[in-house]
């Protein structure tokens, strides 16, 4: 599919970003990726910005990945979109039953009409030829929007519930910790949900906030007519640079302190710590083998091992596997085969899915599932969906979980402040936006 290709230079990009995101709201469907300018070593991009289906694919988890795998081939052409941590039940044997109060498709791409990539200064505009005459227009509306808070349509403070209570949550965490004794698993990522019903929000507001106050590098705001995700991950999932495949793990979390002193401490303490860094082992582990799975012989290696990076909210534990592939393995392959993550899942694997979706009371759905996109030369790149706020604006659902992973050395009392730890930022932004 051809496009046609305009290039602006911009000096003040935090201020274009701003009027770029409150100017998409106008289209049904957009996706808003932005690295928030973190320094990370795999990046193709700033900033991208993708609107308007020109056409899309959405679907049940029901052969997703065959139809994916079908409209990516066919479309030849930038894709952009989602696939739900639901669509496990199109890899494995495995169900899905639990409460979901949002309706998200289980799978949705689109190919954009516009498509704008943000680059160090240069604003890249792509737009298919039935668009291209709006290039230079759009521009300089985007450039003349000013951006205004449009408060949301209700002044309550929005309560937020606990679908598992904390004597809940502790009951089920000891009951991975007597499966993990019977050797029934070694790790499992265990979920629970906190959510607002009859609530109504700004979702751009909201997503600002949430970005302002995180700064992730794989942040994401995605519009579907009625149903929002706003995202700020701090976590890769899966990149394909020509035929390298590089995962990005996260297992480990400590807080931030205001002291430079205090707070270089603890993150070195996290980098030693035992039960941290055998979380994060394990789920190497895991990535190592599923990436085996269509790699080249002896291609899989560890390119960083429980390294610690450090966030505006947390610290984290990353590590880096990366793989090679051959020229005739279809990109789609690479992800059915690691698919879901092993950091949202746990080891092995699928016994870890088995018993969590058992023990937590709501669907996943999009969180921890993931969010990216593909370009015409089947590159690909996507996120985890953590640290995100789904929102359902028709029913006034709205929607966040947190998760840990639970090992033979967890402490539940621990757990639960871990995923209290975690959920604080979107509690906050919810209780604090326009």
């Amino acid at each position: 599919m051809q496009r046609t290709t305009r290039i602006f230079s911009i000096e003040h990009i935090k201020g274009f970003k701003q009027n770029l995101l409150s100017w998409s709201q106008q289209f049904e469907t957009a996706l808003w990726l932005d690295s928030n300018n973190y320094q990370q070593q795999y990046s193709s991009f700033d900033s991208a910005l993708a609107l308007e289906e020109f056409t899309s694919i959405k679907t049940d988890y029901t052969n997703a990945f065959d139809k994916l795998k079908e409209y990516q081939t066919i479309t030849k052409d930038y894709i952009f979109g989602y696939i739900s941590y639901d669509v496990k039940n199109d890899v494995e044997r495995l169900s899905s039953n639990n409460y979901d109060g949002l309706n998200f498709a289980d799978l949705y791409f689109f190919q954009p009409q516009k498509l704008i990539f943000i680059k160090g200064k240069n604003i890249e505009f792509h737009y298919l030829k039935m668009v291209d005459d709006e290039i230079e227009s759009d521009f300089n509306t985007i450039c003349a929007t000013k951006v205004t808070t449009t408060p949301s349509d209700s002044n309550e403070k929005i309560k937020i519930k606990l679908r598992i209570h904390k004597d809940e949550y502790y009951s089920k965490v000891n009951t991975i910790l007597d499966h993990i004794k019977r050797g029934d698993l070694y790790e499992a990522n265990f979920c629970q949900e906190f959510y607002a019903e009859n609530a109504s929000i700004n979702p751009v507001e909201v997503y600002k906030h949430l970005n302002d106050i995180s700064e992730p590098p794989f942040a994401s705001f995605l519009k579907m007519d009625h149903q929002y995700a706003l995202c700020a991950s701090p976590e890769r999932y899966l990149k394909k640079e020509g035929l390298k495949i590089i995962s990005q793990p996260i297992k480990g979390t400590a807080k931030r302190l205001i002291s430079a002193i205090d707070d270089d401490k603890i993150a070195t303490d996290l980098s030693r710590d035992i039960k941290e860094r055998a979380e994060n082992v394990m789920i190497v582990d895991l990535v190592r083998n599923d990436l085996s799975k269509t790699a080249k012989i002896a291609t899989v290696k560890v390119e960083e091992l429980c390294k610690v990076y450090s966030f505006k909210q947390v610290h984290q534990m990353v590590s880096t596997v990366v793989s090679e592939i051959d020229t005739t393995t279809h990109p789609i392959e690479t992800l059915r085969s690691t698919f879901p993550m092993g950091s949202m899942t746990g080891a092995p694997k699928v016994s870890a899915m088995k018993i969590i979706e058992k023990l937590e009371e709501t669907k996943r759905g999009l969180y921890s599932g993931t969010i990216g996109y593909f370009t015409p030369e089947n590159d690909f790149d996507f996120n985890v969906v953590i640290r995100s706020i789904l929102y359902n604006e028709e029913k006034k659902y709205i929607s966040y979980s947190v998760g840990g992973a639970i090992t033979e050395k967890s402490i539940v009392e621990k757990e639960y402040e871990e995923c209290l730890l975690k959920a604080k930022a979107m509690k906050y932004v919810l209780q604090n936006s326009k």
